[in-house]
């Protein structure tokens, strides 16, 4: 089948030049140099020059995750709110709503499972070695997390309706833009038709002007990886890996499975080959890999479910930043993999009904977290202080956290572009009970 979508001129050159492979490149160029300079690595020069290097080679990094946060805010607002009145089928939206947000609890659910059935089985805790103890005594409070304000129950329901929309912006609150844009769409789909086409022009061209800033920024995207593995690996080398190198394959492991489960919702939920999926859903992967950031790969995650998997532009439009701020697979996972790492660690025994709670916790946790980096060590501390465990605790992991936040982004997008998948195939169902998937270069055509 002959895709007859012509995207933009910037995406356009990025899809010729094979943008996947140039951020392999990368990704191999920034790990390999950052070892050759890192104190811990090679130290090929001095630790105040390998720090200041480290610095202006994540320049490029730094000017492209700013890129894509100046308009991710306008972006996902538009989106949704496109997504919601921009439809004029509401029974379809119905439908996408009623079964995605289900589906995203479930999905979260089987992560946290499979988080502890691995941390059960390995137990990286019993692999600490002791000495590690001292050093984690040594740290400072700030250097470990934030404790979150307790709030009961009935405020954090009163505080899903964001009563400051300029705040939840400012403090850049994305479930809270979620929600405001949410209503802002439903509230459209009441309105005189010509009220409405005014507004949906308006989003459509925040939209638009949004998407080819996202375009520039792209251009920036094999060299912000190389710039931001580099930057990181100088900074942790591979000393930190080692220390607690159980826990860090324990996570992995469980992410890999993860993974695997995905596929496999795609290949016989919605019918799209494994291996069809997985090399359309690379180049997201690997900016999620080097951004550590939903948010900042959203617009890349959209491009991908619309071109190379096929899904409906209004699926894209609602799932995608619904997913990027609700669905935290991939951390939900991580967080419920370290904290019973750490009880392990500290002999802190958990009873059953405290499993139990640790596992609503953690899933009420992680929905809703801001799709940003280094966040999920803020809700990790949280969640202890519900157990207590001691929050200090988490220094011994924090020097591999960025790393281990690299690949739960990497599976958080895979999740988002799995319920599109999902989402499009249980949608079509209901109108035809034909679908074939024929695998082209690079694309998942779907008729």
């Amino acid at each position: 089948m002959t895709d007859i979508h012509t995207p933009d001129a910037p995406a356009n050159l990025l899809q010729k030049k094979r943008l996947w492979l140039q951020i392999v490149v990368a990704l191999i160029l920034g790990i390999t140099i950052g070892l050759l300079l890192s104190p811990q690595g090679m130290a090929l020069v001095s630790q105040s020059a390998a720090m200041d290097i480290a610095q202006w080679v994540a320049l490029p990094g730094r000017v492209f995750l700013a890129l894509i946060q100046m308009v991710v805010i306008p972006l996902v607002l538009s989106s949704i709110i496109l997504g919601i009145a921009g439809n004029k089928d509401t029974a379809f939206l119905k439908k996408v709503g009623v079964r995605i947000l289900p589906y995203f609890v479930t999905t979260t659910f089987v992560a946290v499972i499979l988080g502890l059935a691995v941390v059960y089985l390995i137990e990286p805790g019993n692999y600490v070695d002791s000495a590690l103890f001292s050093a984690i005594a040594d740290q400072p409070a700030q250097l470990v997390a934030t404790q979150v304000t307790q709030t009961s129950l009935a405020d954090k329901v009163a505080a899903i309706i964001p009563a400051n929309p300029t705040q939840s912006t400012l403090d850049k609150d994305m479930f809270a833009i979620v929600i405001y844009a949410s209503f802002i769409g439903m509230a459209l789909t009441t309105l005189a038709a010509q009220r409405k086409a005014l507004m949906i022009d308006f989003m459509d061209g925040i939209q638009s002007v949004s998407l080819q800033i996202v375009n520039w920024a792209m251009l920036l995207a094999p060299l912000a990886v190389f710039g931001l593995l580099c930057d990181i690996t100088i900074r942790i080398g591979v000393d930190a890996l080692i220390g607690v190198s159980a826990y860090v394959a324990t996570v992995l492991l469980g992410l890999a499975g993860l993974l695997l489960i995905y596929t496999l919702v795609a290949s016989f939920v919605a019918k799209v080959h494994p291996m069809a999926f997985l090399k359309a859903i690379r180049s997201a992967q690997l900016l999620a890999f080097s951004t550590s950031s939903s948010a900042a790969v959203m617009p890349l995650s959209m491009r991908t479910a619309q071109e190379q998997l096929g899904v409906k532009k209004p699926i894209v439009q609602f799932i995608i930043p619904l997913g990027a701020t609700i669905n935290m697979d991939g951390t939900a996972l991580y967080q419920v993999v370290a904290a019973i790492f750490l009880t392990q660690v500290f002999g802190v025994d958990l009873s059953v009904n405290q499993v139990i709670l640790l596992i609503l916790t953690t899933v009420g946790a992680s929905i809703g977290s801001p799709s940003t980096p280094g966040v999920g060590i803020v809700i990790l501390a949280s969640v202890l202080a519900t157990f207590g465990i001691p929050a200090t605790g988490i220094a011994l992991i924090l020097g591999v956290d960025r790393i281990l936040d690299m690949c739960r982004t990497v599976i958080n997008v895979s999740g988002d572009l799995t319920a599109c998948v999902v989402m499009n195939r249980w949608l079509r169902n209901e109108t035809s009970l034909v679908e074939r998937v024929q695998i082209g270069d690079d694309k998942v055509v779907t008729s």
